[in-house]
This record gives structure tokens, sequence and C-alpha cells, in this order.
């Protein structure tokens, strides 16, 4: 199995798939599967370009369209998760997952298949508290607000995933789990990247609502990406009782997709041999899905999760033998994912381009056969609804009161956005030309713990030692430990040279601390040419 990292803005799918060729060749056998941590950047046209929460002059259409129009097809099965930087009016249509290419498969807003006996789930998006209430009220054409908002996820998403109770084998989350730092090497991630520690030590880097995935889940694997570092971490869970045998998670991050950078891993994991080659759909899943669809939301208004409280007649949505039974017959017992992927809109014509194509909300027929099937509401059609009853689709409802339920306390509501840094991410990109980008700045902290119990260093480091052996690569995507560990903050440059902002002072002599309105003018100009440097330099290496 190969597992890619992300990032805007990506080499060509077909680097990747290039790369992944030649350390098939170089190694035991076939790669059967990649698995991508999001910005995968599943994009048709010109249209889907300005959906990409990224500057203009990022939005490059890259390679994507030939897979999408048929030119190309995946030369492996490939799953992937949204993160941050997607095309977001293209995923919006497969909330539930789906094709979006012949052998590209999105897992959805959050979602769980198999594949080869394997079990892989995994959540889109990244954390962000004050959206985390709300219902998936956005779509296209969105606003400033809507193109971020879009891609934050939403409590409905965890609450679903927590009403499982299987083994999950791997699980896939963009932004990384809150205090998984504290499972590795974290010297050495703080070596390479020094502008993560005040949230290190104050643990709040991270997702809390993928940090509770992790504590419910305790999947065997699970993979991230969003922080533009490869980082290994072995997590030792709490047994329940003492019958119990202790589970343990390997946590593996990759860097950005770019040149000289860990952005694949090859990984053997162990699965069923005789278990057909198709991708199959998650028996437990599917019937979490048909329980839960009364409690969609597509209002913007502010909103909790039923819990055992005394308000609420049903809290406990997770899957019994009868009602995976029910779902199975309902599916003829045939759980294949179909190939059923069809092309929903225009696809980019290199030799006609359509710069003021026209922004639709569509309705997939991938969607509507899987909604029909199982019996559950298709998201956007609710949102379609609204619409035609006057509600803005993409505006804020404000409300202090938690109407949407009768729940009182919030057990669910994180007071901290902490989907990426508070101090400077050299790394991160800024969505407009004079505003920072929301997701490289943190409000507040929080003291949310983890209960699991601390690694030892030396089986910390052994483990993380066991993600090292990737197989050689191509030179101009070479995976390459001594490119982010050979200087301290994980620069780019040459080796040994310390690269400088504009007035000539270190990177590392940047205080790590919030940017005060009174000098944010500045550091932001000086960051924004930091990361012009970096893609003129990727394209310089493309045209090469």
């Amino acid at each position: 199995m190969g597992l890619a990292g992300s990032a805007p803005p990506p080499p060509p799918v077909d680097k990747i798939y290039e790369t992944l060729a030649l350390a098939e060749k170089r190694g035991p056998g076939p790669i059967d599967l990649l698995l991508c941590c999001g910005d995968f950047q599943a994009v048709r046209n010109e249209a889907d370009l300005r959906c990409m929460a990224v500057p203009p002059k990022y939005r490059h259409m890259q390679t994507f369209y030939r897979y999408y129009s048929g030119e190309k097809k995946a030369p492996v099965l490939t799953i992937f998760i949204g993160g941050n930087h997607e095309a977001s009016n293209h995923l919006q249509e497969l909330p539930y997952g789906g094709w979006v290419a012949p052998n590209i498969y999105y897992l959805g807003l959050a979602g769980v298949v198999k594949y080869r006996g394997v079990r892989i789930g995994g959540i889109s998006g990244i954390f962000k508290s004050h959206d985390y209430r709300k219902g998936h009220f956005e779509c296209p054409p969105y606003n400033p607000a809507t193109i971020r908002s879009i891609y934050h996820v939403r409590n409905i998403e965890v609450y679903k995933l927590k009403q499982l109770k299987q083994p999950m084998d791997i699980f896939l989350s963009h932004d990384w789990p809150r205090s998984i730092y504290h499972y590795g090497d974290k010297k050495q991630l703080l070596k390479t990247k020094s502008f993560f520690r005040q949230e290190v030590e104050n643990n709040t880097l991270g997702s809390p609502a993928a940090s509770e995935l992790l504590e419910h889940l305790k999947p065997t694997y699970w993979f991230s990406a969003h922080l533009h570092v490869k980082f290994a971490a072995l997590m030792q869970h709490q047994a329940k009782d003492k019958e119990q045998t202790a589970k343990a998670t390997k946590f593996l991050a990759l860097d950005k997709c770019l040149p000289h950078r860990d952005f694949l891993q090859v990984i053997e994991i162990e699965h069923d041999p005789s278990a057909s080659e198709y991708l199959e759909y998650d028996i437990e899943w599917l019937t979490v899905l048909r329980a839960t669809d009364d409690l969609i939301n597509v209002t913007g208004r502010l909103w909790n999760m039923p819990e055992n409280n005394g308000l609420h007649t049903r809290w406990d949505y997770s899957a019994t033998e009868e009602a995976m039974n029910k779902v199975l017959e309902i599916l003829n017992h045939d759980l294949r994912v179909p190939c059923n992927f069809s092309i929903t809109a225009a696809c980019y014509d290199p030799s006609r381009p359509q710069t003021q194509m026209q922004l639709v909300h569509r309705i997939n027929p991938q969607t509507t056969e899987f909604c029909a099937q199982l019996g559950i509401t298709d998201i956007n059609v609710r949102l379609q609804k609204a619409k035609e009853e006057h509600h803005l689709c993409g505006e804020y409802e404000e409300q202090e009161d938690l109407e949407s339920n009768d729940s009182g306390e919030d057990r669910s509501e994180y007071n901290t956005d902490t989907s990426a840094l508070s101090s400077i991410n050299p790394d991160e990109i800024m969505l407009d030309e004079e505003e920072e980008d929301e997701d490289s700045i943190v409000s507040t902290h929080s003291d949310m713990n983890t209960p699991s119990v601390e690694p030892s260093s030396d089986q910390a480091s052994d483990f993380s030692a066991s993600f090292s052996d990737v197989r050689i690569l191509p030179g101009s995507m070479t995976v390459s430990s001594d490119d982010t560990l050979g200087s301290p903050d994980g620069r780019e440059g040459k080796p040994g040279e310390a690269l400088e902002l504009e007035d000539g002072k270190d990177l590392t002599e940047l205080p790590l601390k919030r940017l005060s309105d009174e000098h944010e003018p500045e550091q932001r100009k000086k960051i924004k040419r930091r990361n012009q440097a970096i893609y003129a330099a990727v394209d310089d290496d493309d045209a090469a």
C-alpha cells in the first residue's frame, strides 16, 4: 500500500503515480492501494479552480482533468479524503463518498470502506471550533466566508464515527489528532519545525475532534498530513478492563507533495489474500448512516448531538445485528461499491479555456443512487429545497441559544481552533494577497486532556524507525529525510544554509507568539514573499 501526503500546489497527479510505479519496481511486490490524506484537488475545470481556498495565482489546472475525462486512468486504486485546499464544489457533490474519476474514490465528509478485508475509515476537512456545531449549510457559489467554512469538520460526522464498535484497521484525517506528538520523537519534531513549540508545549496543536476519534476508534494505523512534516508515533491505548488487551495505534504523518520532501511511504499491511480486489461498503457504517439520517442539518445554526442527559429520547445510534441484517437485505447481500462514475461537469479543454464558466450546485447521480438505495437524505437536495424556501445558501444564521436541540451542556464544543498554528508556519500559504489565512491563526487555548499512556522514548524511537524504510524514488521526487531533518526548522534551501527574511533575520529568531494588530501587516508581507519564493522554485523545477 502506498500513502501520499498533501498540500498545495501539488505536483501533477501523474508525478505521484510515476513515483509510485518506480517505488513498486524497486520494491518486493506490487502496490495495491494508494491512500491520500487530503488536498487531492480534484479539479475538473475553471469553475472548480475558483472553489479552491488558495490565492488565484496558485490555482493551476494540473492534470487531474485527464483522469476525469477518461483520457487517463489511475494505475492503482486511489482512496482520498478532503483537506483544506480542495475543489470544494466537486467534493460537495459526494457527501457520502464516490468516484471522482475511474479508480479514484473519495471517502466523503466521513466514511468507511473495505478493501481486501482491510477496514479503512476517514474524515475530511480540518477542525475549527466556530463552525464545528453548525450544519452543512454551504453551497456554490461560495462567498469569502463559506469557501473556507465548507471544509471545516462538523460534529455530526464525528458523532457518526463514534457510533462504530467494530475494529478499525486504518483511519485517515487531514489535520493531526491533538497530543499525538507526545508519542513520537517530539524533540526531533521541534528541531525540524521549531515554530510548533508553543502549541506542543501547551498541547494545543492539532484537532481535538480527531483526538476524540482516536480515543474511541483505536485504529491499528492512523495517517495524516496538513502540517508539512513527516512524523511517526506509537500511541498505546488504555484497556477498559483487565481482561482486554490494550490496543496501540501506529501514527504517520507525511510532508507536502513536492520534490525532495517526505511525501510518500510504502507500507505492508496484513490483509485477506482471498478477498476480492474490488472496493466494498462497510455494513456497520451504512447502518449508522441510516440510523442518523434524521440528524442531518443544513442550517448555519449551532447545535449539539444527542446525548444521555435526560433531554433526548435517543442518543445511541450504534448498529445492531438486526439493523445490519436489514441493510444487507436492502443491498441483496452485495456490498461491492458500484463502478458508477459519470461526468457531471464540463471537462477542461486546454484549447478552449473558459475563464467565466458558470458555477452550478449539482446533484450527483452517484449520490442519488446511493441515497435511494439506502433510503437516506441527499444533503444537496435538502440544500436546494432550503434555497427554494428563500433560505440563502451559505448565509450564516447568528444565534446565541441552541434552538436546534434541547441539549444542555455542550461536551463536544472545543474552545480552541487548532487546525494549524498560532505561530508562523513558513510552509503555509496565504489565502488572500492582503489577508492572513485564517487556518494559520489560533484563537484561544484549551485544557483538554488525553487519557492515554505516554510511551517510552525508546518505544517511540523504534516505531519511528520502522516507517523510514521507503523504497528508492526518482531524483525529482525523492523522499529524503535529510531535506527536512538537516536544518533545525525544516526550511527549504541549500543544505546548511539558513533562510532569511527580507530584513536579514533568521526565521528561527521570530517570536513564537500571535501576531498583534500592530505588526501583523508587516509579518504578513514577509511570509507572503517567503511563500512566493517557495512556489517560484517549484515552477522552476517543473519547467526543468
